[in-house]
């Protein structure tokens, strides 16, 4: 079997962290994209953005979120890294529309507006969600959609953890088998 490389996305507060963290546990490579790939860049052109638009933008929730964007040249290279049979990468970017079509599978963690609200409030005031105002800007967008793929495979995160991942791995699994299979003539 080839390697499969697989995108956890969904908005903020809907679990891409925990289920990596929890598919680490598990033994799989898993790379944390907010952290590890992120940056703050023009989502069009991937350009990293100049000190003077970071201070203009200051800590406008909104503009810090609209350029949260992943370096698409990075995320070709690991796809293309053979040394793990399965890669998870977790988290959400602006221009996931520029590679998303490298990745076997798309998942996007869904939640319900109540257990959102509630696994925001819990957030410290230093992480992105934690304050009032991303609070509501993430309302708008999991009301919106907007900031998630439209052709990833919604997973129902409002479930316990462990049963998210199962069922993101069993969705792994019918992926591998269907790769597998002889192509039809």
């Amino acid at each position: 079997m080839g390697i499969r490389n697989y995108l956890i996305e969904g908005v903020s507060g809907t679990g891409k962290t925990s289920v990596a963290t929890e598919l680490e546990r598990g033994g799989y490579h898993v790379i944390h994209g907010d952290r590890e790939l992120a940056y703050k860049g023009d989502p069009r052109t991937g350009e990293p953005l100049d000190e003077t638009a970071l201070k203009q933008a200051g800590s406008d929730a909104a503009f810090g979120h609209e350029h949260h964007i992943w370096n698409t040249r990075t995320v070709a290279d690991l796809i293309a890294d053979r040394s793990h049979p399965i890669s998870f990468f977790c988290g959400g970017s602006r221009n996931f529309d520029q590679f998303i079509a490298l990745f076997d599978q798309v998942f996007v963690l869904t939640v319900d507006s109540a257990t959102l609200n509630l696994r925001l409030s819990s957030r410290p005031e230093d992480e992105f969600g934690g304050n009032p105002s991303e609070q509501e800007l993430i309302a708008r967008r999991h009301a919106s959609q907007g900031d998630v793929p439209e052709q990833g495979l919604r997973i129902d995160a409002n479930a316990p953890l462990l049963s998210v991942v199962d069922h993101i791995l069993r969705e792994c699994c019918k992926v591998d088998q269907r790769s597998s299979r002889p192509a039809q003539r």
